[in-house]
């Protein structure tokens, strides 16, 4: 169940930049500034992602060669 979550919200970063450059596309031009927060909310949400997945995998590697430096 747990699996399934996660890849529903795995589409939701996404799907708000899609929206976004739908209603900023077809919108007329006094309405397209509300379409904005959500594309760029979006853009956050990957970006924060791979940037802690960076530093995840960083720590990681760090951890690993400690423990080849001790023995």
């Amino acid at each position: 169940m747990k699996h399934e979550k996660a890849y529903i919200f795995s589409l939701v970063a996404p799907f708000m930049i899609l929206l976004s450059l739908i209603g900023c596309i077809l919108k007329k031009d006094s309405k397209k500034i509300f379409y904005l927060p959500i594309g760029l909310m979006g853009v956050i949400i990957i970006a924060e992602k791979e940037f802690s997945r960076g530093f995840k995998r960083k720590n990681i590697l760090n951890k690993i060669k400690s423990y080849k430096k001790n023995k």
